[in-house]
């Protein structure tokens, strides 16, 4: 069946507990358990075994055992006695061997908690002293006690992980010692970001001047505030203009981030725990050498010490130009090497170059848009006037003509002044009507009987 992982009361702790009223044998014997193991069983079955038994045994068995380590420890460490899958002095035999073919690393570092402790230690030697018998024994107390007679135990379970971690651990410090060294570098010997910075000083010191004087320099920190400093009509930022003026009047400055390498890595490397791992490095490769100057007969340790010393020696020439070059740099910067990480550093950098890229594109994004719209501007006709379906003189020689009538029906006396332009349409009624030519140079409309013709005399000349 499978096992089920409870934590069970020990016999003397059930004393006056729920338990003791507790009758589980009844139960069984009332139930059919042979369709509950069909349905649960995980391998072929043996015969049933009788829980009463099982109890006895376990009451007879217990107290037959003597005990030199703590029952949970006792458990954990059979727990990883099970997960090695060897028996005791096969792996006694590896780790006196530095064996790591026969020995996991996972396991090398699990059995690594189990280093006998002082008083555990004395317990053994009490027990070796009094020349009692293992078989009296748990399978974890007989580990323990061969495990505590491997000569220099845990230099030699310490140099196993060190060799077992040396190659992984190497090819994960060497690329970020790497790009710790050419993101400080690339910045200090970057002269386009040097003229950045230096435009970004002039810009701050003529909005601070008036109130706070000139500054010298700035923190690195005041990179970000460029974007939240915006114009008077809320459509641009301080970066924004300063990145304008750049393409305008500085245009060998744009592309200034082609300059910086390793930004983004270097900003995610913690230096103290790099520093704190090659420091750890450096002191499994002494215990490596004293171990094999106390037994050269090794191969293991010496085919190690041949394939690896000149990769060490890398390591430390690395990590000492790395920490150089980035204190250098930090101090380059005006900041101060002790309170600002790589993790804190490098950053600003990043998001320095980000927010100038993408105010790059809003600029460009407006030039275009711009350039559009002047386009469409050109293009379009101008608009028009509106056609009449009349022509303006004629039109306006109408409203005339109309003007005329109206007076007629008010009965206004009608006056026609002569000019220099002739009203064409009167000119055409008149041909078409009787008139004669007056004396003056009026003519009037006189009142006449019903009935007759209204006569119009002009001294308009045909």
């Amino acid at each position: 069946m499978p096992i089920f992982n409870w934590v069970a009361l020990k016999p003397t702790q059930i004393n006056g507990t729920i338990f003791n009223e507790l009758n589980d044998e009844k139960v069984l014997q009332e139930l059919d358990m042979n369709d509950f193991e069909e349905q649960f069983k995980t391998k072929a079955q043996g015969p049933s075994l009788d829980i009463s038994t099982l109890k006895v045994k376990a009451a007879q068995k217990a107290p037959s055992k003597v005990t030199l380590i703590e029952s949970n420890r006792a458990k954990n460490l059979a727990i990883t006695l099970r997960k090695g899958g060897l028996s005791i002095d096969s792996i006694c035999k590896a780790i006196q061997t530095y064996d790591l073919q026969s020995l996991s690393l996972d396991f090398l570092e699990l059995l690594q908690r189990f280093l006998p402790t002082e008083y555990e230690l004395t317990l053994i030697r009490k027990y070796e002293k009094e020349q009692r018998p293992l078989e009296e024994l748990s399978d974890e107390d007989i580990f323990m006690i061969k495990f505590s007679q491997i000569p220099r135990l845990a230099e030699r379970m310490n140099i196993m992980t060190f060799l077992g971690n040396f190659s992984d651990t190497a090819q994960l410090l060497m690329p970020q010692l790497n790009a710790i060294i050419a993101a400080s570098m690339s910045l200090k010997s970057s002269t386009k970001l040097r003229s950045i910075l230096e435009i970004v000083l002039a810009f701050g010191n003529y909005m601070n001047s008036s109130k706070r004087g000139a500054a010298y320099g700035f923190r690195l920190q005041s990179l970000d505030v460029l974007l939240e400093m915006k114009s008077t009509d809320r459509k641009q930022t301080l970066l924004h203009y300063i990145v304008r003026v750049i393409m305008e009047k500085y245009p060998e400055l744009t592309g200034f981030h082609t300059e910086l390498h390793f930004l983004d890595k270097a900003g995610s490397v913690s230096l103290d725990s790099v520093l704190q791992d090659m420091r750890a490095l450096q002191r499994g490769m002494e215990l490596t050498r004293k171990e094999f100057m106390r037994q050269d007969d090794s191969q293991v340790l010496k085919d190690f010490l041949k394939a690896n010393t000149e990769v060490m020696e890398k390591l430390q020439t690395d990590s000492k130009t790395a920490q150089e070059a980035y204190e250098s740099a930090v101090e380059y910067f005006g900041e101060n090497p002790k309170t600002s990480p790589p993790t804190m550093f490098f950053p600003i950098f990043v998001r320095f170059v980000k927010a100038y890229k993408k105010v790059e594109h809003d600029i460009e994004l407006w030039r275009k848009e711009e350039a559009a719209a002047k386009e469409v501007e050109s293009n379009s006709p101008s608009k028009p006037e509106p056609k009449s379906p009349v022509p303006k003189a004629k039109r306006q020689q109408m409203d005339m003509i109309a003007e005329l009538k109206r007076k007629q029906l008010v009965k206004e006396p009608l006056i026609y002044e002569g000019g220099d332009g002739a009203i064409e349409d009167i000119i055409s009624g008149l041909r078409n009507q009787p008139y004669r030519r007056g004396d003056t140079g009026r003519c009037s409309a006189k009142k006449r009987p019903a009935g007759q013709t209204l006569q119009v005399t002009s001294d308009i000349s045909l």
